[in-house]
């Protein structure tokens, strides 16, 4: 078997380790942009879901603190009405069925928040990719 010399226009070891070396870093960063932008997303997700909390957390407080004097009343009419005993306890349950209703809003929104999957997939096939398998 003869060796074939090598011809001008092929490349040397220098410059296809330079090639690997650089096709590596640019691999790698383009996965960290991958991830980053993944996370960007999750993170968007999670302030929802942390905002969803807070707004029912204020609204609760609020309705109890401001409506739910003028609302028990309302149901009393003067005497007219129910006990006043039972109007506050009607008031109350209405306002705990709306923050239960934020909170559950908020809770799907916070399980949106996930890990970036498809970085850590494609990070995955880096090393098969190196050992030149598909």
């Amino acid at each position: 078997m003869a060796l074939q010399q090598p011809q001008a226009d092929d490349p040397t070891i220098g410059k296809l380790v330079t090639d690997a070396s650089r096709d590596i870093s640019s691999l790698i960063s383009k996965e960290i942009q991958l991830a980053k932008s993944e996370l960007k997303v999750s993170i968007k997700f999670g302030v929802a879901g942390a905002i969803m909390f807070a707004s029912a957390a204020f609204v609760a407080v609020l309705a109890v603190i401001m409506l739910s004097v003028a609302f028990a009343y309302l149901i009393n009419w003067n005497g007219d009405g129910l006990a006043l005993h039972w109007a506050f306890l009607i008031v109350t349950f209405v306002y705990l069925v709306i923050a239960g209703l934020l909170v559950w809003l908020g809770i799907k929104k916070v399980k949106k928040v996930g890990p970036p999957e498809k970085a850590i997939e494609q990070g995955r096939e880096i090393p098969k990719a190196l050992k030149g398998k598909s």
